[in-house]
């Protein structure tokens, strides 16, 4: 009989490998619904500025630069209905929210290029033409989109790690763009984070999105299949049919500069901790391999996962003389989600009736373990609940600071840099600082309304009470000691604290534009200016 069990289980995933990989089709860019907005409706809105500040030569335009589709590998994955998503939103659906949602002047696609085959790239442009086409006059349109994506390092080591960019790009039309995204090395993002039965299994929960959990196999197989084009090879000569490669930011600007096209690189959720490691500072990006100043001068200050402009002086972590890491003790004004993590593990020992030296020494072991772990650190604490951090790792008296704030990756602090390689030239960042939304819904400009925080925000979660309480929490038992961190076995989504963010979470910001009109020209002018600020909503 168990023989027979175990034949019945091995046919049945075998089925369902074949049902799953015969269904569902790949996404494609969607069919924009809208038509141009009404010359009336845009001239109202310039009478309504003139009304308030007369300005004769500028317009203040507003725009987000910073919008995600389920083209990107996270927005895909955040989509699932049964998890609280509301399904594919491909990139029409982003131009229909941008003009007749939040009333955008501008736009630009973002998607991450790690995620980006040769047949999204050409379905994104061609969303991105037809968006455009229904502009109205081309010389007063309703709203300008622009093409680009997102270069989306990300490193274990704050040595390593140069964080995230956005690539905006002033033309449309294939001769004048790169034949390919280029993307950062981050292989988890080709791998689905849910097994073939799993998925049918969710497909049979939720009948009635079966579609969607279909499309999941195909999803990832587009990327796995797509090779990775050669190194060292001029992109120009590359084949279009490949995933091209930047492994920090000196290849990107590399790159970039071989395709000699109007670029724009965006630096943008610096200090924002979910991603960068603790440790983290800009000092290594100042140089003239890795910084380009004639593409990377605006600074995405403000998005939907908060405020990257203020510095503070404590660390999330310290260095000795040696080198090695330690966790520093609290400040007045801050508490190292390291040094929490020796205090959960104290406390728990202390209730376990354990000696105060021993619980002493368990506690500094918990402290050097979060280290360790970057930012995995949750996981060295067994059975660890969103509530046992407090306030660890974030900035009081900061307006809508992000998640573990880095604040050597904050505005103030790469704008107080200088580089005196050159001492007669110092290297200096001048940054324009603008606001986007960082939106994985196809929903630019969502900062219009606070409303309807699993919408309108990128928190997300199923309503439905068996998969809520199987997603929510620690499932380990909360035992009274420390455990060193390993990576093997554990999900790209587990390996940060994902339910703790989603209390961190916001609306975004948009980036305000001193512009001299409405076209695609006079905005890419007023952005390379750096006429520009950033709003919070």
């Amino acid at each position: 009989m168990p023989d027979r069990t175990f034949a019945i289980r091995i046919v049945a995933l075998v089925l369902s490998g074949i049902l799953l990989s015969g269904c569902g089709e790949p996404e494609g860019r969607g069919e924009i619904k809208g038509v141009t907005l009404p010359a009336a409706s845009v001239a109202d809105k310039q009478a309504r500025q003139r009304a308030v500040a007369p300005v004769v030569d500028r317009q203040i335009l507003f725009g987000d630069l910073h919008v995600h589709t389920t083209f990107s590998p996270d927005a895909f994955i955040m989509s699932v209905p049964l998890m609280g998503g509301s399904g594919l939103h491909p990139p029409a659906d982003a131009c229909d929210f941008a003009r007749y949602c939040s009333a955008l002047d501008f736009w630009s696609i973002n998607d991450h290029a790690e995620g980006i085959t040769p047949r999204r790239w050409r379905e994104t442009k061609e969303s991105i033409r037809e968006c455009n086409a229904l502009s109205g006059d081309p010389g007063n349109p309703d709203m300008v989109s622009f093409l680009g994506w997102e270069w989306s390092q990300v490193a274990t080591s704050s040595a390593k790690h140069y964080g995230h960019k956005n690539v905006v790009l002033l033309e449309t039309d294939d001769d004048k763009v790169p034949t390919r995204a280029i993307a950062a090395p981050r292989d988890q993002l080709n791998q689905a984070p849910m097994g073939r039965a799993a998925q049918l299994m969710l497909s049979l929960m939720d009948f009635e999105n079966r579609s969607f959990y279909w499309s999941i196999p195909h999803y990832y197989d587009e990327i796995a299949d797509t090779p990775i084009c050669a190194s060292d090879v001029d992109t120009k000569e590359l084949p279009a049919e490949c995933l091209e490669i930047a492994a920090d930011p000196r290849e990107l600007f590399l790159k970039l500069n071989q395709w000699d096209h109007d670029s724009i690189v965006i630096p943008h959720g610096n200090s924002w901790g979910m991603n960068t490691p603790a440790g983290t500072s800009f000092d290594k990006q100042l140089n003239a391999q890795q910084h380009d100043p004639d593409r990377q001068f605006l600074f995405e200050l403000y998005s939907g996962h908060g405020n990257s402009e203020e510095y503070r002086d404590w660390r999330a972590v310290a260095v000795d003389e040696s080198g090695a890491r330690y966790c520093p003790e609290p400040t007045a004004d801050y508490l190292p989600c390291c040094w929490r993590a020796g205090e959960i593990i104290r406390e728990r020992c202390d209730a376990a009736g354990l000696a105060v030296n021993e619980c002493a020494a368990r506690a500094t072991e918990a402290r050097q373990n979060f280290v360790d772990a970057g930012n995995s650190g949750h996981l060295t604490i067994p059975g660890q609940q969103v509530t046992d951090w407090l306030d660890c790792g974030t900035c009081p008296d900061c307006f809508n600071e992000p998640m573990d704030h880095r604040p050597m990756a904050t505005g103030q602090y790469a704008l107080a840099l200088s580089n005196f390689d050159t001492p007669e030239a110092p290297l200096k960042f001048r940054f324009g600082f603008i606001g986007s939304s960082d939106n994985h819904r196809s929903q630019p400009g969502t900062g219009y309304k606070e409303t309807r925080r699993k919408f309108m925000t990128e928190a997300f979660g199923s309503d439905r009470e068996g998969l809520s309480a199987a997603s929510v929490g620690d499932k380990r038992e909360p035992e009274p000691y420390s455990i060193p961190f390993d990576a093997a076995g554990v999900g790209l989504q587990n390996l940060r604290n994902m339910e703790r963010q989603n209390s961190f979470w916001l609306t975004g910001g948009l980036v305000a534009a001193h512009s001299e009109g409405r076209t695609r020209e006079a905005i890419w002018d007023s952005l390379q200016r750096r006429e520009v600020y950033a709003t919070s909503g």
